[in-house]
């Protein structure tokens, strides 16, 4: 898979600065010691938890893909492991990327329409997540923290918050007001682009915009956050899992907070899988909920492997049964893909 090299470069740099802050001031023999005696049973567990959500999200993917084709959740599901995949193995969260190409090379989905229910999933993601951070932020405050951390959290967690509450009203409003929305993009194609693709860029906003509809309706929007909600939730039971293992007595509310605000770190682009920002931050988040260095640095590391290689397996397996490998270049693919979209023979809406 061809990925530009920027992207590689800024990853790796973030990355070794953030694993620099994770492993320094650790003693590692005890980090080994915490890691050997740890009771894996409640790992198993944990990740019960975690796959029950990872279903979830193919039931989510089901609701916001209806509108534009009805496919099943046994379909779906090795879609969304195959995404986990490819997030966590190439730069620039290539497995958005690898879900939208499936979906058009099985099941005749268009690319426009499925990336624009993919990032209606991680509009509501970024809500709940933050809303995770929100709720609980008052439990940092009554530990011993310094004033700049809690600050920090608190005004990323309230900035993330209205940028994709925003975006998401935006999207709204493409959904509610679509001939308005088409005018006012239209208007913008029509003066700013080269006459031969205004049509074709035309036909792939009215494209995305078909992949918002199911926010048309309140109920199915409803059913998108409560799943959203449970998803996360369940996720937080491998964090919950984890800190059982190593005899770590946090209550699930104050791990719902570390999950939040490691996945708010998450937004820092960095090398596959967040290397080096997800140790980071979770480590910290222990530390400033009393485990000291060497146990958090335990519990991050233990959390990293299960949030990692049993989805990575499985997502691989999947991947290569569709007939991939490593070798294939999904950019090509999906430029071919998008160039088909642009010049198919299909008027576009009149509206434009």
């Amino acid at each position: 898979m061809k990925i530009k090299k920027w992207h590689v470069w800024l990853g790796a740099v973030i990355s070794v600065v953030f694993l620099y802050l994770a492993f320094r001031k650790v003693d590692f023999l005890q980090v080994w010691q915490a890691l050997k005696t740890a009771q894996w049973g409640w790992v198993v567990v944990g990740l019960g938890f975690y796959f029950a959500g990872v279903w979830l999200r193919a039931m989510r993917w089901q609701v916001l893909l209806n509108p534009v084709k009805r496919l099943p959740v046994m379909r779906l599901f090795p879609v969304v492991a195959i995404g986990y995949m490819g997030n966590n193995v190439y730069p620039a969260r290539a497995g958005e990327v690898l879900r939208s190409l499936l979906l058009k090379q099985k099941d005749d989905v268009d690319i426009s329409a499925c990336l624009a229910t993919i990032v209606v999933e991680r509009l509501f993601d970024a809500i709940v997540i933050l809303g995770f951070v929100l709720l609980n932020i008052g439990q940092l405050a009554r530990l011993n923290t310094t004033e700049g951390i809690l600050a920090g959290i608190q005004r990323g967690a309230v900035l993330g918050g209205v940028v994709f509450a925003l975006i998401l009203l935006v999207f709204l409003g493409m959904v509610l007001l679509p001939a308005r929305t088409e005018r006012f993009f239209g208007w913008f194609i029509d003066h700013l682009l080269p006459e031969k693709i205004r049509l074709a860029v035309k036909r792939i906003l009215a494209k995305f915009m078909d992949g918002l509809s199911s926010l048309k309706s309140p109920v199915e929007s409803l059913k998108v956050l409560l799943l959203t909600m449970l998803i996360w939730t369940l996720e937080t039971g491998l964090y919950w899992g984890v800190a059982k293992a190593l005899g770590i007595e946090l209550s699930f509310v104050s791990l719902m907070l570390v999950n939040g605000v490691v996945n708010l770190v998450l937004l820092v682009p960095a090398a596959p899988g967040g290397l080096g920002t997800f140790d980071a931050a979770s480590k910290t988040m222990l530390e400033l909920f009393g485990a000291g260095s060497n146990l958090a640095l335990s519990f991050t590391l233990l959390l990293r492997v299960a949030l990692w290689l049993p989805i990575t397996l499985l997502g691989a397996f999947y991947f290569f049964k569709e007939g991939f490998s490593l070798t294939s270049d999904l950019q090509g693919m999906q430029a071919d893909y998008q160039a088909a979209e642009l010049t198919e023979k299909s008027e576009p809406k009149e509206t434009l």
